[in-house]
C-alpha cells in the first residue's frame, strides 16, 4: 500500500499503515521482514522516503522501542559502499532517508552514527553528502538536554565534538557537491547558533579558503556561510580590528593584576584551539547563545559593548563609558572572547583581495554573492570593505543583467537613504574619491536610477542646497561633488539645472574656484549638459558674461598648473557646444593667445618666423606660456573637427526627418500623382545620391582646410602646424624641457588625427619619439594617439603594425599597459588584423606586473570567443615564436597553458594533436622539442585525438631520446588511460611499450655513438704521437748518452710514463667495442706528455712499444671474456 503515493496523502491512511509497520515490527517482532521492505520500497520509490521515516519515528515513539530504526541502520551500513555507486537513485533515496529519520530520532541515531561513518570513504558523493546532513540534524537536536552522570555527559560532548571533527575534515572532501552541501551544512548550524566560539574561527578560516575553490558551487555556499557568520556572529555589532584591539588592551592590562596566569595562556587552552571548552563562555555544549545581531541598529558608542558577546554566562554588563571588571575568570573569559572576536575581523578582512577577484569572475553566482558579501561586511564595519565596494561600481556595465541589477540594488541599499540630505551627502563624497572609471560608472548608475524614479526631487534640492552653501559647515569640495551628481543626473535629465543657471555661473566660476580649482571644470560640464532651451536662456540673459569668463579660464593664469589643462579642456569643449558660431570666437582665442605668448603684434613676421622653425621665436618664449599654446591651439583644431562632425549629422538628421515627412504625406494622399512622379525622376536621376555626395566633400574640404588651409593658403592652425612639426624634432630642445614635449607631442597627434596628409609626413617622427623619447609620460601618449590614429587612417598606419607591437617590449609599465589596452581595442573591435606579431602578446601574459598580466589575460579570453576562436589558428605560430625568445621555461609553459585552455572543440583539439606533431619534423633544437611535447601534454585528448597521435609516431620517433619530452608522452599517456574503453586501453598500453622501447633504443645509439666518438678521438691522439715517436726517434740518436739512458731507466723505475701507443691502422681498433668508456682511453691522454718524450733513447722507445703490445693483449682478453658473458 506503500507503493500507492495516493493513498499515502490520505492522514488516516498514512496513520494506519504506520501503526501497521510499527505493531508488526515491534511487538510481533518481524524487524528483519519489516526492515528489508521498508529498505526495498525506498530503493524503488522516492515519494515514500518521508512516509517511511514518519513510520519508524512513529514505531518508536509509540511503543518506546527502537529497534526498527536501529535494524534499518545497522542494515544501511552493511551494505557496500560501491553497490551505492551505480545505484544512485537508491543511493539518494536511501541519504534523504538517514536525513529525515536523524530529524525524528536524533538521539537514538547519534548513539548508532558508528555504523553508517564507513560510508564516508566510498565512491558515492551522495551518501557522503547525506551522511554530512545527518550529522548535521545531530550536531543541533542530540545534545541539547544532557542529563544523567558526568561521565554520560562527557561522553556525549566527545561524540558531538567527533561529529564536528569529520564535518571540518569533509571540507576538504575530493567532490565539489560535499564541499558544497559542508558549508551549507555549517551556514545552517550557525543559524541554529550551534557553533561554539572556540570553533568559530576554524570554521571562518575553512570558509575563506574555500573561495578559492576551482567549483563555482562551493564558492557560493563559501560565501553564503560567511554572510549567516556575520548576521550571528556572537562578537557585537561592529567588528572593526581597531575597537577589538583597544578594549582588548585594557582587559589584558585588568588581567595582569588580577592575576598571574597570562591570557594568552588561557586563550589558547580555551579559544585558540577551535575546540569547546569547560571554560567556553556559552553554554554547557559550547554553543552560541540566541542573541541576534543583525537588527541591531544602534551603534554603541563603547568599544566594549559593541565587541564582547552580550549573552555569555557570567559575563558582566558594561557601562557606555568606562568598563567594569569582574573577578579572574570572569576576565579571563572576556579576554579570550575578545581575542576570538579579533582574530574573526582580521580573518574577514584577509578576504577582501579574493572578493575582488570574485567580483570579477565569470560567474554570476560569484559576482553577485561577492556583492552580498561586501555589504554585510560593511553592515559589520569590517576593515576594506568600503573600498571594495567601490570596485563594484563598474560592473554595472555587465553583459550579464543579473549582476547589474545585483550592483544597482546594492547601490541603493548602501548609498540611497530615506533622508535626503543623507543620500544627498553619500553621493557627493563617492563623487568626490571616485576616479574615471567609477565617475563613468556613477552616471551610468545615476541615469538607471533617475529613469526609475529613485532619485526623488527631495534628494535633487538637498543636493543644489550644499553646492549653493546653503547647509552649514559645507566646504567648496563639498560644492564641487554636489555640483558633479547633479551634472551626471542631467545627462539623463537635463531639466536639473535649469532652475539654477545662475548659481552655476555665479558659484562656478567666482570665488570659491580658486579655493577648489576643480569647480570651474565641473561647472564647465553643467554648461555642455544643458537643454537646448537652457543655452538659448543662458545666452540671452548671461552669453557675454559666460564667454568672457571661459576666456579669462583659457588665457589667465588663474588656476595652477596642474588642474588648467584639464579645465581649458573643458572650457573648450563648451565654448563649441553652448556657442552658435563657436569657430568665430575660438579663432579669437588663438589669436590673443599667440599675442600673449609670443609678445609680437606683427603676424606675419611671426607667421614666416613659425615656418621656417626660427630659434629667435623659441629664445623669447616662456616653456609654460609656449605648452599652454600648443595645448590651446589643438584642442581647438580637435573641437572643430568634432563640431563639423556634428553639423553634418544634424543636417543628415534633419533631411531624413523631412523624407519621412515626405513619404507619410505621400501615403496620405493618394492623389498626389505629380509629387509621386517628380521623386521618381529625382530617384532615377541620383539627385539624393548626389547631394550625399556633395556633402560628404563638403566635409572633407572643411576637415582638411583645419590644418592645410584653404585657397588663400594655410590659417593660423595650419602655421602652428609646421612650427609645431619642427619644435618636435629638435630632439635637443625636447630633451632640455621634458614639460614642453610632453604638450608638443600631445598637440601633435591631435594634429595628425585631424589631416592625412600632415599624418603621413610626421608618422616616422612619431614612431621615433614613441621608441625614443626619455619621457614614459611621452611615449605612452604616443601609444594612445597611435591607436586612434589607426581608426582613423588604417592604410597609414599599416606598414606600422610591428612597430605597434613592439611597444609591448617597452621598460615601463605606464607603456606596456597601454599598449596591451589600445592593441585589444583595435584586435577585437577588428580594427586591425591579428598578424604574425601576436606573440608579443602572448608575453604579457606572464608581464612582471599583474595588472599588465590580467589585462592580457582578458584579452585572450575575449579573443577566443569570436567566431571560431582564432587562437586555435594563432597557437601554432605562437608556439613557435616564443620558442624562439629569451623566455624561461616556466613563463613558456604558463603561457601556452593559458591559451591552450581557451580551446574546447574537441575537433580543434584534434587537428591541434596532428599540427604539433608535424612540427617534430622540421626542429633540430632540443629545447623545442621539450616546448611542443609540453604542448602536447596540455591538450584534452580524446579517442580520436589519441588515435592520430599513435598514428604519428614517425614524426616525433626521433625526439623520444630526451628525458623530458619522454616524461611529457608519459603524462599523455596516463590522460588517455583514464577515459580509454578497453579496446583503446589495450592500444595505449601497446603504444607506451612501444615509445618506451624507442626511447631505450635511442639512449643506447647515443651512448654508443658517444663512446665511438670519444674512441676515435683517441684513436686520433695516439695517431699523432706515434707520429711525434718517430720524430724523436730519428732526431735523437745521434745525441744518445750513457747519462740519457741512465735517466731513462729511472724514469721506468719510478712509473712515470705509462704510454700506451696503438696502431690507428689495425683492426681491432677500427671495431672498437661500445663497451669501452671513457675512462680506459684517460689514462692514455694523462701518461703520454710528449715533453717527456724528446731525448728518449731506442731501448726506451722498444720498452714502451712492447708494454703497448701488452696493453692491447689484455684489452682483447677482456673483450673476448665479455662476449662469452654476453
Amino acid at each position: 500500500m506503500f507503493e500507492n503515493a495516493a493513498l499515502l496523502k490520505d492522514s488516516d491512511t498514512k496513520d494506519a499503515l504506520c501503526r501497521v509497520i510499527g505493531t508488526c515490527a515491534t511487538k510481533y517482532h518481524y524487524i528483519a521482514q519489516s526492515c528489508a521492505s521498508i529498505l526495498h520500497l525506498i530503493h524503488k520509490y522516492d515519494f515514500v522516503v518521508i512516509h517511511l521515516a514518519d513510520a519508524v519515528a512513529a514505531a518508536e515513539k509509540r511503543y518506546a522501542d527502537g529497534s526498527v530504526a536501529t535494524s534499518l541502520i545497522r542494515e544501511i551500513g552493511r551494505t557496500n559502499p560501491k553497490a551505492y555507486v551505480k545505484d544512485t537513485v537508491g543511493a539518494e533515496n536511501i541519504g534523504r532517508f538517514l536525513v529525515e529519520l536523524a530529524e525524528r530520532l536524533p538521539k537514538l541515531i547519534s548513539t548508532n552514527i558508528g555504523l553508517l561513518i564507513p560510508h564516508f570513504g566510498g565512491e558515492s558523493y551522495k551518501m557522503r553528502n547525506a551522511l554530512v546532513g545527518v550529522l548535521g540534524k545531530l550536531v543541533v537536536k542530540a545534545f541539547n538536554d544532557v542529563e544523567g552522570e558526568v561521565n554520560s555527559k562527557s561522553i556525549r560532548l566527545r561524540t558531538k565534538q567527533a561529529m564536528l571533527e569529520i564535518l571540518l575534515e569533509r571540507c576538504r572532501d575530493v567532490s565539489a557537491y560535499t564541499r558544497s552541501r559542508v558549508l551549507q551544512v555549517w551556514a545552517e548550524l550557525c543559524e541554529e547558533h550551534s557553533v561554539s566560539i572556540g570553533l568559530w574561527n576554524e570554521v571562518a578560516a575553512v570558509a575563506a579558503g574555500r573561495l578559492e575553490d576551482k567549483s563555482s558551487m562551493v564558492r557560493k555556499s563559501a560565501l553564503n556561510l560567511l554572510i549567516m557568520m556575520l548576521q550571528h556572529n556572537p562578537f557585537g555589532p561592529q567588528l572593526r580590528t581597531a575597537s577589538f584591539e583597544a578594549t582588548l588592551e585594557q582587559y589584558k592590562k585588568k588581567l595582569n593584576e588580577l592575576g598571574p596566569k597570562s591570557p594568552s595562556r588561557y586563550s589558547s587552552e580555551g579559544v585558540s584551539n577551535g575546540l569547546p571548552s569547560d571554560n567556553d563562555i556559552s553554554n554547557m555544549d559550547g554553543e552560541v547563545g540566541d542573541e541576534e545581531t543583525e537588527g541591531n541598529s544602534k551603534e554603541e558608542d563603547s568599544l566594549t559593548d559593541s565587541c564582547l558577546p552580550q549573552a555569555a554566562d557570567g559575563m558582566v554588563q558594561m557601562d557606555s563609558s568606562v568598563p567594569s571588571f569582574g573577578n579572574l575568570e570572569q576576565t579571563r573569559t572576556l579576554v579570550a572572547s575578545l581575542e576570538a572576536g579579533l582574530r574573526f575581523s582580521m580573518c574577514l578582512s584577509a578576504t577582501m583581495p579574493t572578493l575582488v577577484q570574485l567580483m570579477a569572475s565569470s560567474s554570476a553566482t560569484d559576482v553577485e554573492n561577492a556583492i552580498l558579501l561586501l555589504m554585510r561586511c560593511r553592515q559589520f564595519q569590517i576593515d576594506g570593505s568600503e573600498a571594495c565596494l567601490c570596485k563594484m561600481l563598474p560592473l554595472v556595465f555587465s553583459q550579464d543583467k543579473s549582476i547589474c541589477e545585483a550592483v544597482e540594488n546594492a547601490f541603493i541599499t548602501i548609498y540611497i537613504r530615506k533622508n535626503p540630505v543623507e543620500t544627498a551627502k553619500n553621493l557627493l563624497d563617492l563623487s568626490i574619491n571616485s576616479n574615471i572609471g567609477d565617475l563613468a560608472s556613477l552616471e551610468f548608475i545615476l541615469g538607471a536610477l533617475v529613469s526609475k524614479g529613485d532619485i526623488t526631487a527631495s534628494m535633487l534640492s538637498a543636493l543644489w542646497d550644499l553646492f549653493c552653501f546653503n547647509v552649514s559647515g559645507t566646504t567648496a569640495e563639498q560644492s564641487r561633488g554636489a555640483l558633479s551628481v547633479l551634472c551626471m543626473v542631467a545627462k539623463s535629465s537635463p531639466s536639473v539645472l535649469s532652475s539654477h543657471l545662475q548659481d552655476i555661473v555665479d558659484i562656478g566660476f567666482g570665488r570659491w574656484a580658486k579655493v577648489e580649482p576643480l569647480l570651474a571644470r565641473t561647472a564647465c560640464t553643467a554648461l555642455q549638459r544643458l537643454s537646448e532651451e537652457d543655452k538659448e536662456k543662458l545666452l540671452s540673459s548671461n552669453g557675454s558674461r559666460v564667454f568672457g569668463i571661459l576666456e579669462g579660464l583659457i588665457t589667465g593664469f588663474i588656476l595652477p598648473e596642474n588642474i588648467w589643462y584639464a579645465a581649458a579642456d573643458r572650457a573648450i569643449a563648451t565654448i563649441y557646444t553652448i556657442h552658435p558660431t563657436p569657430e568665430t570666437i575660438a579663432a579669437d582665442l588663438v589669436k590673443r593667445f599667440l599675442s600673449s605668448v609670443f609678445n609680437c603684434h606683427g603676424d606675419g613676421k611671426l607667421q614666416n618666423d613659425m615656418d621656417n622653425g626660427s630659434s629667435s621665436v623659441l629664445t623669447t618664449v616662456q616653456v609654460t606660456k609656449l605648452s599652454r599654446y600648443l595645448f590651446v591651439v589643438s584642442q581647438v583644431a580637435m573641437n572643430q573637427l568634432v563640431y563639423i562632425e556634428s553639423c553634418v549629422r544634424k543636417i543628415r538628421k534633419e533631411k531624413a526627418k523631412k523624407e519621412k515627412i515626405v513619404a507619410n504625406d505621400l501615403k496620405a494622399n493618394a492623389n498626389t500623382s505629380d509629387v509621386q512622379k517628380d521623386n521618381g525622376i529625382n530617384a532615377e536621376l541620383g539627385l539624393a545620391a548626389s547631394e550625399d555626395a556633395m556633402l560628404d566633400g563638403l566635409v572633407e574640404r572643411a576637415e582638411k582646410e583645419i590644418i592645410s588651409g584653404g585657397n588663400t593658403g594655410k590659417n593660423l592652425i595650419g602655421h602652428s602646424g609646421s612650427f609645431l612639426s619642427k619644435l618636435c624634432r629638435n630632439f635637443s630642445l625636447m630633451q632640455k624641457f621634458p614639460e614642453l614635449q610632453t604638450s608638443a607631442m600631445l598637440a601633435l597627434c591631435r594634429f595628425m588625427i585631424i589631416d592625412a596628409d600632415f599624418c603621413e609626413s610626421n608618422l616616422q617622427l612619431l614612431f621615433t619619439v614613441v621608441e625614443n623619447a626619455p619621457s614614459e609620460t611621452v611615449r605612452s601618449n604616443c601609444t594612445i594617439a597611435l591607436g586612434d590614429l589607426a581608426v582613423r587612417f588604417p592604410n597609414l598606419l599599416e606598414p606600422w603594425t610591428e612597430n605597434m607591437y613592439a611597444r609591448l617590449r617597452d621598460p615601463s609599465v605606464c607603456v606596456r599597459k597601454s599598449a596591451v589596452l589600445v592593441l585589444s581595442h583595435l584586435i577585437l573591435n577588428d580594427m586591425m588584423k591579428v598578424k604574425g606579431y601576436i606573440n608579443e602578446m602572448a608575453m604579457r601574459v606572464e608581464d612582471e606586473d599583474e595588472r599588465i598580466s590580467n589585462l592580457a589575460r582578458l584579452f585572450f579570453n575575449e579573443l577566443s570567443k569570436k567566431g571560431s576562436n582564432p587562437i586555435y589558428n594563432l597557437l601554432p605560430d605562437i608556439l613557435g615564436k616564443l620558442s624562439c625568445q629569451n623566455l624561461k621555461g616556466e613563463s613558456f609553459c604558463n603561457i601556452m597553458q593559458f591559451l591552450i585552455g581557451s580551446i574546447k572543440k574537441d575537433k580543434q583539439m584534434e587537428a591541434l594533436v596532428e599540427k604539433l606533431c608535424n612540427r617534430f619534423t622540421g626542429v633540430t633544437d632540443i629545447r623545442q622539442w621539450e616546448y611542443i611535447s609540453y604542448c602536447l601534454s596540455q591538450l584534452a585528448f580524446t579517442e580520436k585525438s589519441m588515435r592520430k597521435l599513435m598514428e604519428s609516431f614517425k614524426a616525433y620517433e626521433h625526439v623520444l631520446s630526451e628525458d623530458t619530452v619522454m616524461e611529457h608522452f608519459k603524462n599523455i599517456i596516463n590522460k588517455g588511460k583514464k577515459f580509454a574503453k578497453p579496446e583503446l586501453k589495450s592500444s595505449i598500453e601497446e603504444f607506451e611499450e612501444k615509445i618506451s622501447k624507442s626511447h631505450n633504443e635511442r639512449k643506447e645509439q647515443e651512448l654508443t655513438a658517444k663512446n665511438a666518438q670519444a674512441h676515435q678521438q683517441k684513436i686520433d691522439s695516439l695517431g699523432s704521437f706515434v707520429a711525434a715517436k718517430n720524430e724523436v726517434e730519428e732526431s735523437g740518436e745521434s745525441e744518445i748518452t750513457e747519462d740519457e739512458e741512465e735517466t731513462d731507466r729511472s724514469m721506468e723505475e719510478t712509473g712515470i710514463l705509462h704510454s700506451k701507443p696503438k696502431n690507428p691502422m689495425s683492426k681491432e681498433q677500427s671495431q672498437a667495442s661500445s663497451e669501452i668508456t671513457d675512462s680506459e682511453f684517460d689514462d692514455d691522454e694523462v701518461q703520454s706528455p710528449l715533453a717527456n718524450l724528446r731525448g728518449a733513447s731506442k731501448s726506451r722507445l722498444k720498452k714502451s712499444s712492447t708494454k703497448c703490445q701488452n696493453t692491447d693483449t689484455r684489452t682483447s682478453t677482456r673483450r673476448n671474456s665479455r662476449s662469452k658473458r654476453r
